[in-house]
């Protein structure tokens, strides 16, 4: 709502719209669904929006309406009057128009000027396609990916080359890594919406899109590389359980050395591996058939992974019934059952050369040590993504993520850990080097169930890993960052079916390779690095804190992210430098690429909040143009002196500086204090440096963070205007203007304070500056005085999320942490409260905000209604009505008089004024009406936030003055907000 967008207050002079302006067309009873929205404009007219509930009639679609100013009157006359006119606003009962913030359905333009009409469609949203809770969409999946072929085959062998302490702690060690990366990725994905791409998705948000496209295109690498491995796994223990399925002859392996707890013992150990051959055309086999479920989309996916989970819960059953009535009959001679002695002689570690098959050999070409194995089985815990690579298809990924994730992360660790002490008393050293399928060896009742076990466990890894890397490419390439990736492009809900076909060719790449060993490194290098940044991501946006920063996820901090980031670059350097090397290199050029050739993308990055912080470096990066609703600072330009009494020395009322304060997150962000002195520049100018000083002193000592400023003009508005045009640079700019309420204008008899007020206002809704006007400015409390009861806001008009943000900052106050925030929606009478408190509670609860919803119903003014309703109306705000009707009716006596008396038009402050009485009657109903509301629900409120309305066009200030002063009786502490035509809150992170 701009000045102007009211029409004049005299039906004779209507204010036209610009060519290219914006209206609200009304909904009529049979199209309740569509609202066609058009640019506000100076100049634009504002109709109410009824939205009456019709139910069972189809929508109709939008129709641009063009008034033309010469019939604009008469078509405003048949709309049926609303008691909101005077805010010039579209009233909250149009709730969805609210959805400018999300980005969803509605794309804002880039200037006011240069939008077109925009359709919003309300109504349920579009079915896009199956929808999975926590368990199905989150938890299974990365149980699925977390319990894979590092368990069955070569955890044995980690703990026998480890021994049971060193296993312990490189159990612990992964898992703590990927356990804090659970935390950071719960903190970002409850702090805002979250669509397709997982991990990429939340990087991409948070750190940019170069850094988000380079990190989410090497853990595609990874998942797809991933999917290799668990097939290879799959096909090596179907080849090792039934060897005569192979096509090929069996590599047969004869160590005539083994080590034994270090020492070389004579004798021959053969060992027989499937053939790389048969590996090679098993695997290729097998990834197909998966591609083939993948593409049946992910509603088929859920369906089958039971099947594939289900044996695999059943191995594990059996592994543990057969530790522990091991050793049976038929047991080999190294594995002794659960016994102390054996314990104590696999507590250490042993560490030595192995040949290619992982038998022990003085003569192999491999060593072991602990880095090694670090590499070896941190592939078994890097499944905490599977949930959120498919966050497109989640019902609440809020909840799901978190809860889905962080659980089976500590369900798989704390089963790690437990099997290192089964395994460590299980069996010999040299049974737990040489024997790769020690799981099936012991399991009960045969060793058949394990290869089940083992074959579908990898099987259910390798689908979810082939459905997770496709959707996670298909939402690269829909951010539409690099071009070159525009043929994996899906519309929404649609299979990636492109994308898959490119993840098998991958898979079937890595599968011709035929070594796990060789694979297993390269896999955990790209999981290291988006863990790495999912940790940098969370560790920027807590510490930068910014408004938009509001995770539900409460048990994270910058501290567990930072920790979380270094574990991750630890272990990749424990790993293989090279490999390090080589990942970051990869992912430098991928960043390079992008940054050259890529798209801009809009997301309001945590680095552009940091360089916000940083000044100069800010303002560079910035420039001029508007800051994304993520980034978004208030900047108060505080207006120290005006309307109030105070001693000579002290510069800036104390409440002032105390408010000013409670517009800011943990008392981050910058504050313009500013003065003007009414004079001439040339003989005020050293006047005004030293009151600068002493404003500048003054601030310091309030521990406010702000800059002082001393303007000498001739009069308080010729002041303002310029200090609203020119103050700030660049970004840097005051954004909010923060003054108080002028409550000693009537009483003091100051009458030229109306038309200054009203001069500022306008002045604000021109330069497009957000306002806070506060009343009761001297009971304002301080930071040691704590206050109970509630926030209440009186939301009547779209203001782009100003009025909700402030009390969300408000609550950050220790003054006010106490209190809890309800939400009054002004309504027409004939609006269904019940389907707008839904709507509002919907959308508070996407902008992570707690407070309870009020609809509160007004009737809709009708002439001469308030002479009818005198004699119902008993409150406090009757008097103050009274009151008003006879001043006002009193000053307009006056200006008639005087302009009959002059024989010119009705005249103010040397300015034509239009008056029509009706409206000044509606004007002034509206306010008796709202001020009764305030008083019978928030007689006890903390503090009263209401939406400011604009002065009407041509219209007496003095009336203005009059209906403020209506709105505000007999409320102790109140906030009247004005926003302006930007969002200052979004849904995403």
């Amino acid at each position: 709502m701009e000045n102007g967008e009211i029409k004049g207050a005299d039906g004779a002079l209507p204010v036209p719209a610009p060519p290219n302006g914006r209206r609200y067309r009304p909904v009529e009873s049979n199209d309740r669904a569509v609202i066609q929205m058009t640019s506000m404009e100076p100049g634009s007219s504002s109709s109410s929006i009824s939205a009456a509930a019709i139910d069972g009639v189809t929508p109709q679609p939008p129709r641009n309406l063009t008034m033309d100013p010469s019939i604009q009157e008469d078509s405003t006359r048949s709309q049926r009057d609303s008691k909101l006119e005077l805010f010039g606003f579209d009233s909250l009962v149009n709730i969805l128009g609210l959805k400018s913030m999300t980005g969803e359905q509605i794309h804002a333009p880039s200037s006011p000027r240069d939008g077109e009409d925009v359709a919003i469609t309300i109504g349920r949203p579009k079915e896009t396609g199956p929808k999975f809770g926590t368990m199905m969409g989150v938890f299974v999946p990365c149980l699925q990916n977390i319990l894979g072929i590092i368990y069955y085959i070569r955890f044995t062998w980690i703990v026998g080359m480890a021994g049971v302490w060193q296993s312990l702690v490189l159990v612990s060690f992964c898992g703590a890594c990927t356990f804090l990366t659970g935390i950071s990725l719960s903190a970002i994905a409850t702090n805002g919406a979250m669509k397709g791409g997982g991990p990429y998705y939340l990087i991409g948000r948070a750190l940019g899109p170069e850094v988000g496209v380079s990190i989410g295109l090497c853990f595609f690498l990874g998942n797809a590389v991933a999917g290799s491995m668990y097939v290879l796994g799959a096909v090596e223990t179907f080849l090792d359980a039934v060897p005569s399925a192979g096509f090929f002859q069996e590599s047969v392996t004869v160590v005539n050395n083994t080590l034994v707890n270090g020492t070389a013992t004579a004798g021959t150990a053969t060992i027989s591996t499937p053939s790389l051959h048969d590996l090679q055309v098993y695997g290729v086999i097998v990834t197909i058939l998966l591609c083939f479920i993948v593409f049946g989309g992910v509603k088929i996916i859920n369906k089958v992974a039971p099947a594939f989970l289900i044996p695999v819960l059943f191995s594990l059953l059996c592994i543990y019934l057969g530790v522990f009535i091991a050793p049976r009959h038929n047991a080999p001679k190294g594995i002794t059952g659960l016994s102390i002695t054996t314990f104590k002689d696999n507590w250490g570690s042993e560490y030595q050369r192995t040949n290619n098959a992982g038998v022990p050999d003085p003569n192999g070409s491999i060593y072991w040590d602990f880095n090694a194995l670090v590499g070896l089985f941190f592939p078994a815990v890097t499944g905490i993504m599977a949930g959120s690579n498919r966050s497109a298809s989640l019902k609440d990924t809020q909840r799901s993520i978190p809860i889905g994730t962080l659980s089976a992360t500590l369900t798989t660790t704390a089963m790690y850990l437990f099997s290192v002490l089964l395994f460590g008393a299980l069996a010999t050293r040299e049974e737990l080097l040489t024997d790769r399928l020690l799981t099936a060896t012991v399991a009960w009742p045969a060793p058949a169930v394990i290869y089940i076990g083992i074959i579908l466990s990898t099987l259910g890894a390798a689908l979810q890993s082939l459905t997770g890397a496709p959707r996670l490419l298909a939402a690269i390439a829909n951010d539409d960052i690099l071009p070159v990736l525009n043929y994996f492009k899906v519309s929404e809900g649609a299979e990636p079916h492109s994308a898959t076909l490119f993840t098998a060719f991958i898979c079937i790449c890595c599968v011709v390779i035929g070594n796990l060993d060789l694979i297993t490194p390269t896999i955990t290098m790209f999981f290291l690095l988006c863990y790495a940044g999912v940790n940098l991501s969370c560790f920027l946006l807590d510490l930068l804190d910014a408004p938009s920063w509001r995770p539900r996820w409460k048990f994270h901090h910058w501290s567990l992210s930072l920790v979380g980031a270094l574990l991750c670059v630890v272990i990749m350097f424990l790993i293989s430098w090279s490999f390090t090397v080589v990942s970051l290199a990869l992912a430098s050029l991928i960043y390079y690429y992008v940054s050259i050739k890529g798209k801009a993308g809009d997301w309001g990055d945590g680095f552009k909040s940091a360089y916000f912080q940083l000044a100069l470096r800010s303002l560079r990066s910035l420039g001029a143009n508007q800051v994304h609703p993520k980034n978004w600072y208030p900047i108060p330009l505080v207006f120290c002196r005006p309307w109030g009494k105070l001693p000579e020395n002290v510069p800036c009322h104390p409440k002032l500086a105390d408010f000013a304060n409670c517009m800011k997150k943990k008392g981050r962000g910058m504050s313009i204090f500013v003065s003007i002195i009414d004079g001439d520049y040339h003989e005020l100018a050293e006047d005004a440096k030293t009151a600068c000083r002493q404003l500048d002193t003054y601030i310091e000592y309030k521990r406010c963070e702000g800059v002082a400023e001393i303007i000498v003009a001739p009069s308080m508005s010729e002041g303002f205007r310029s200090i609203v045009q020119t103050m700030g640079l660049g970004n840097l700019k005051p954004n909010i203007i923060v003054m108080r309420y002028p409550e000693i204008w009537r009483r003091e008899n100051l009458t030229q304070i109306p038309s200054t007020f009203v001069s500022i206002i306008n002045d604000c809704i021109i330069a497009n500056k957000a306002v806070v006007i506060v009343k009761g400015l001297d009971e304002w409390p301080n930071e040691y005085q704590r206050q109970y009861g509630t926030i209440d806001l009186y939301w009547i008009v779209r203001d782009g999320g100003l009025m909700l943000l402030l009390s969300q900052l408000l609550l950050t106050k220790e003054s006010f942490e106490s209190c809890k925030i309800q939400v009054f929606c002004i309504a027409e009478e004939d609006t269904d409260a019940e389907e707008l408190k839904a709507d509002v509670k919907k959308f508070l609860y996407d902008l992570r905000m707690h407070a309870e919803v009020i609809v509160v119903t007004m009737k809709s003014w009708e002439p001469h209604m308030e002479s009818s309703s005198s004699g119902a109306q008993q409150d406090d705000s009757q008097d103050a009505y009274t009151s008003a009707q006879r001043r006002i009716s009193t000053y307009l006596s006056e200006m008639k008089e005087t302009a009959q008396r002059e024989g010119h038009p009705l005249m103010e402050d040397g300015k034509q004024v239009v008056v029509n009485e009706q409206k000044i009657e509606k004007f002034l109903y509206t306010m008796f009406k709202l001020n009764s509301t305030i008083l019978r629900y928030s007689r006890m409120a903390a503090v009263v936030l209401v939406s400011l309305p604009p002065p009407p066009l041509n219209h007496p200030a003095y009336f203005y003055m009059e209906y403020m002063d209506l709105l505000v009786e007999n409320v102790p502490r109140m906030l009247i907000v004005r926003g302006y035509r930007r969002d200052v809150v979004t849904f995403f992170t």
